[in-house]
């Protein structure tokens, strides 16, 4: 099956809402906005029974099929929230709002949708229901999280859900999806270290901390290179070093963060572990204290495997299976659709967005031409799930 004729014929107007979105981003949870155009758009298709305030600020909307026979719900879920990033791209429909902006094509996942939700609340040539759902707070703080805690899979019983995102570099008219761990768990870490201050001519009367984090950062490396199998995938990355102020002053204290990603649970753990160990030792090698908070993020976003066969084989339909990769490279960014694959089997799939800006960059925006693509891989996904016998 390719695109669907009737999704191109409105093509335009899905683009339209997109740009709307585009001129108007929200960030986190703070997408009020957002939620109120999209719920007038999905009224104007029709569709009544939607629900707002899940996970705060979070939408979902019903459509039922010709018949309701199965029993069976297949959520589709969206992300809505832009990026704290002030925008360079010059477009006639460029973010409205200073240091806002889509950076990460959250308007395009949200238009794709409701060309779906148009098209599925036209013909309602399905058996079940459809649960279409606006996410809020993907970009880091956890929306997704907020939503399952909600009740959403139970309130509305959902049996599976899916997600998609665009990936540029990878072709327009192509998909790519992986059974299991397909992008990384994303945590955090601070460590705060403080030492004894004083005139840079005299460092024998101080403790340094600067020398003692700079250790740290090179010892840190080693708990992937030493500790880690070298099979598995990991990436430890101190990424801010704060200290001292003057070039004549030995500070007292010192600052290192950095983030910590994972594709496997053990090996998480066993980071975290290590981490704890190692940096309290490194401190007291240098006469320093140090205290090292560690925050767990999102989990590792892990497909199942019946749901990513089950949804490559619709891209398939759609773009031909030499448009498909079925086993792409896992990823070492984070997504917090990974705490609705914990709580209801399911897939999430890559749509290609071709040779762009990458993601979270101030010059990027969302590829229109893909909106077909992605409203059709949606309503194949549940006209092959909820066929009408």
């Amino acid at each position: 099956m390719p695109i669907i004729n009737r999704l191109a014929e409105f093509h335009t107007q899905i683009t339209q809402w997109r740009h709307d979105f585009h001129a108007n981003p929200e960030l986190l949870f703070d997408v009020h906005r957002t939620v109120g155009k999209i719920e007038e758009i999905l009224r104007s298709f029709g569709i009544r029974d939607i629900t707002t305030g899940i996970g705060k600020t979070g939408l979902v909307a019903i459509i039922e099929g010709k018949k309701n026979t199965s029993g069976k719900v297949i959520g589709l879920r969206t992300d809505m929230d832009a990026l704290p990033i002030h925008e360079k791209t010059d477009k006639e429909y460029a973010s409205k709002n200073k240091g806002k902006m889509h950076a990460c094509g959250h308007d395009g996942h949200i238009a794709m949708l409701l060309g779906a939700a148009k098209y599925l609340a036209e013909t309602k040539n399905f058996d079940g229901k459809v649960a279409l759902i606006f996410q809020p707070a993907e970009e880091g703080g956890g929306g997704g999280d907020l939503m399952v805690k909600d009740g959403m899979m139970e309130n509305f019983s959902i049996d599976e859900v899916y997600g998609m995102h665009n990936f540029p570099n990878l072709p327009v008219g192509s998909f790519a999806i992986r059974e299991g761990a397909f992008l990384a768990a994303t945590d955090e870490f601070i460590i705060e270290i403080e030492g004894v201050g004083g005139h840079a001519a005299m460092p024998h009367n101080c403790v340094d901390p600067l020398i003692a984090g700079a250790h740290m950062i090179v010892g840190l490396q080693t708990i992937i290179s030493r500790n880690v199998d070298p099979i598995k995938s990991a990436v430890l990355s101190v990424t801010v070093m704060q200290a001292g102020e003057a070039s004549n002053v030995i500070t007292r204290t010192a600052t290192i963060k950095g983030t910590v990603r994972t594709l496997d649970e053990e090996v998480r753990d066993l980071i975290e572990k290590r981490m704890n160990e190692f940096v309290p030792q490194n401190a007291s090698a240098f006469g320093v204290k140090a205290t090292l908070s560690y925050s767990r993020g999102y989990p590792v976003m892990a497909n199942n495997p019946k749901q990513t066969i089950f949804a490559a084989d619709v891209a398939a339909q759609i773009v031909g299976e030499n448009n498909v990769e079925r086993n792409i490279p896992p990823i070492m960014g984070g997504e917090d659709f990974a705490y609705m694959l914990l709580a209801r089997p399911g897939a999430f799939i890559a749509i290609g967005q071709g040779d762009t800006a990458g993601l979270h960059e101030d010059t990027y925006d969302f590829n229109d031409e893909i909106i077909p693509l992605g409203s059709s891989y949606w309503v194949k996904l549940v006209q092959t799930f909820l066929p009408i016998k």
